[in-house]
């Protein structure tokens, strides 16, 4: 996965297509299904290390449909100028497409969503207050990173620069490893439970997402400077950045690579 996320920065910065196969690339990049996919595989992989026997198909897509639906939303908005950002320049030369893209899966997301609801109304009628919560707590949080105008105005959790990655991360975590496992329980009737494993493998995606994050931070320093935006890296420079959060961070998350299987009874990785 992490190969994957190196590739989409060496994408972000290509120069404009000049080939069918670049063409494909930037859209697949650039009109965040690459981010799409990235969630589909991280939510497969939580399923099969919490056991869940989710192989909803539908899930799956509905999934994908929301991950890119949310990370095309600032683009979409209005019609943009040219810039030095090659993404956005992407996104004015195909507003049109993408405006009707979206349109397209916000029908498909409201229709499944009337569909769920009428489906599983009883259950959802009789869902304690534990498990709203934690179908309500990520889409306000993810929401709110944008900015909910009818509520804050123009206030949105973007402007707070050193918690941007942690409200990524924790909507990630969510999406991938909590939603599945509610998915489950409500359509088969069941009680969530939290679970030692669950526990483990929210933390692990939150600190994974949450790293890149202030990576991809890292590449937008001068623009962030500008906009006086006080993100990890504006704060501390970026040598200290490295030296006293990622590489932490990175070493904290591979001794628990290494060493949490054991307690949790997956197979321990090998090292080529």
């Amino acid at each position: 996965m992490t190969h994957f996320f190196k590739f989409h920065a060496i994408a972000m910065n290509c120069q404009p297509a000049k080939n069918s196969v670049t063409r494909f690339l930037e859209y697949i990049f650039f009109s965040n299904y690459f981010y799409g996919i990235c969630a589909v595989g991280l939510s497969i992989e939580a399923t099969l290390q919490q056991k869940i026997p989710n192989k909803s198909f539908a899930y799956f897509v509905l999934i994908f449909l929301v991950t890119v639906l949310y990370y095309a939303y600032p683009y979409i908005r209005k019609s943009l100028s040219q810039t030095n950002n090659p993404r956005t320049n992407w996104y004015t030369r195909n507003y049109n497409l993408m405006r009707w893209n979206q349109i397209a899966i916000t029908v498909i997301l409201l229709s499944s969503a009337l569909l769920f609801l009428k489906q599983y109304e009883r259950t959802l009628t009789h869902l304690p207050i534990n498990k709203w919560l934690l179908l309500l707590i990520f889409p306000v949080v993810a929401g709110s990173y944008y900015g909910l105008n009818f509520l804050f105005g123009n206030y949105n959790l973007r402007k707070i620069g050193w918690l941007k990655p942690f409200v990524i991360g924790f909507t990630w975590a969510g999406l991938v490893t909590i939603y599945p496992v509610v998915f489950y329980d409500i359509t088969n009737d069941l009680e969530y439970q939290f679970s030692w494993v669950g526990e483990l493998l929210f933390l692990k995606n939150f600190m994974f997402v949450s790293l890149l994050c202030i990576m991809f931070d890292i590449k937008d320093y001068s623009a962030d400077y500008i906009a006086r935006l006080k993100t990890f890296v504006v704060k501390l420079g970026l040598r200290k950045t490295i030296s006293y959060l990622l590489l932490p961070l990175s070493v904290v998350g591979l001794v628990s690579f290494v060493f949490m299987p054991r307690q949790i009874n997956f197979a321990s990785p090998k090292f080529c």
